[in-house]
């Protein structure tokens, strides 16, 4: 099978990089100063399963000739736009395309683009950056993909990609609930990004401040309403991981959107926040502190413009 990887980021870098490593047929797509730099560095990963330095098969956007069997799209929503409209050449009848975007919007844009047919629903489950000299650099062990197809079937496509993806280095999981499944990373990431970008802190420093677990705890509950409105409430397990995590004493935890802010970079504050607002609201659903984070996020973006 073979694999377009759009961009070599965080994320992109480090699962198409195990892949690489792992002796998959993976060509990665990336910006011409990307591109320069992983020519001359190579494509570096540190990381608690091993440091390794690859030389990947680049390609830019006018190089791309023919379809690709999988496209690994990892970039941020703010990105999207641009990634669809560079991948058009690499699309086939047969093409298949994997987001691990958080959220959902994306899964419109991509249907929109490209036809429902073609895009199953992903996410993955990772603590990844790039430091300064664009290595990709994990920074927690757990390092997993989980993907399907949103009808939950478990097709013959999904069970071709899930043997390419395995025996890379991370988990695979061939979902037959990825909706339900990306619903509850919904609810996790949009409550941890929402409530430490707007505290400027950890979990821990947080839960340890004068109506921060309360807080906390209001953030949740706002989230999981509005995924219960659109019919996939939390099931227990993941609620009773997402309430433990959200809530340890001391915790160091905190959201890529709180790193991406300290950096000065962009955010995904309408894909993340404002998306769940506008669900929200359609369902008459009362939101009012996600409605203080997207204002604290949104205030954040124009300065940073």
């Amino acid at each position: 099978m073979r694999v377009l990887v759009v961009g070599a980021g965080a994320v992109g870098g480090y699962f198409g990089g195990r892949l690489v490593e792992g002796g998959r047929d993976v060509t990665f797509l990336v910006r011409p100063r990307r591109a320069q730099q992983l020519r001359s560095d190579g494509l570096v990963i540190k990381s608690p399963h091993g440091d390794v330095t690859l030389t990947p098969k680049l390609l830019l956007t006018e190089q791309l000739a023919e379809p690709f069997d999988l496209v690994l799209l990892s970039c941020k929503a703010f990105d999207l736009d641009a990634a669809m409209a560079s991948i058009r050449a690499a699309v086939g009848p047969a093409t298949v395309i994997l987001p691990l975007l958080n959220g959902l919007a994306h899964l419109d844009a991509l249907d929109a683009a490209f036809g429902a047919e073609r895009v199953l629903g992903g996410q993955c489950v990772i603590a990844a950056t790039l430091d300064s000299d664009g290595h990709v650099v994990q920074l927690a062990p757990m390092n997993a993909i989980t993907f399907g197809e949103r009808d939950g079937t478990l097709s013959p496509r999904v069970q071709a990609i899930a043997e390419t993806l395995k025996g890379a280095g991370f988990e695979v999981h061939a979902s037959t609930a990825i909706l339900q499944e990306m619903w509850e990373k919904w609810v996790f990431v949009a409550t941890l990004a929402g409530v430490t970008t707007l505290m400027r802190g950890p979990v821990g420093a947080i839960m340890a401040s004068p109506g921060g677990p309360e807080f906390i705890l209001g953030v949740l509950d706002e989230c999981c309403a509005v995924a219960e409105a659109a019919g996939y409430p939390p099931r227990a397990p993941s609620l009773a991981r997402t309430r433990a995590l959200l809530t340890a004493e001391g915790s160091p935890l905190t959201a890529s959107m709180f790193r991406d802010i300290q950096a000065g970079a962009p955010i995904e504050a309408n894909h993340m926040i404002g998306d769940l607002i506008a669900r929200g609201e359609a369902c008459k659903i009362l939101v009012s502190r996600l409605h203080i984070i997207l204002t604290h996020l949104a205030t954040y973006e124009r300065q940073r413009r």
